[in-house]
């Protein structure tokens, strides 16, 4: 019977294959890193606790090695996916998902509530996040010209794409709502 994993667990699984070149392997910390780095954008980033959770069951189903180091002071343990990770992520891939994504907006429920807070403190509201948004937006820029045009990377530079249109969606929705208060 196959296991049931989470979507976190995918994820890593997923920041191993796009890394399956190296000797090494990832450490969990390595690992945090590339999910803050990429992960971010458009799925919640996992916490280090809970990256090692997913590990040890990845381990435990034999979808991941792993190899511990002890050269230095501490112990380091580097991961691995296994054939039987990639078929397991494989399957994954394949399976039709039913679920829409939610929209977690903190800044739309606020603005759902702003006849309590007035024109000025919504407008305001409306400045923040754009100028948090225009930071995010620089910031998946940069990942998108680092993914270039290399094959190795498409698909991940096809999601920087997408991410970007949906920031400039987000920017025009801000510009539209300013406009109608």
């Amino acid at each position: 019977m196959t296991p049931s994993l989470s979507t976190t667990s995918y994820a890593l699984l997923s920041l191993l294959v796009i890394d399956s070149g190296s000797e090494d392997g990832l450490t969990g910390y390595e690992l945090k890193q590339r999910a803050d780095f990429t992960l971010r954008f458009y799925w919640v980033s996992p916490a280090m606790s809970q990256i090692y959770t997913e590990l040890e069951k990845l381990t435990s189903h034999s979808y991941v090695s792993v190899d511990e180091d002890s050269s230095g002071r501490r112990t380091t343990k580097h991961f691995r996916i296994t054939p039987a990770g990639r078929a397991a992520l494989h399957a994954w891939l394949r399976e039709p998902s039913d679920d829409f994504p939610v929209l977690k907006h903190p800044v739309a429920l606020r603005l759902m509530l702003g006849a309590m807070m007035g024109t000025d403190e919504v407008t305001t509201m409306l400045d923040r996040y754009e100028k948090a948004l225009d930071e995010r937006r620089r910031e998946l820029e940069a990942v998108r010209e680092m993914l270039g045009d290399r094959e190795s990377v498409a698909y991940a530079a096809r999601v920087a794409d997408w991410g970007l249109t949906f920031f400039d969606a987000e920017a025009r929705a801000i510009e539209q709502t300013r406009d109608s208060l």
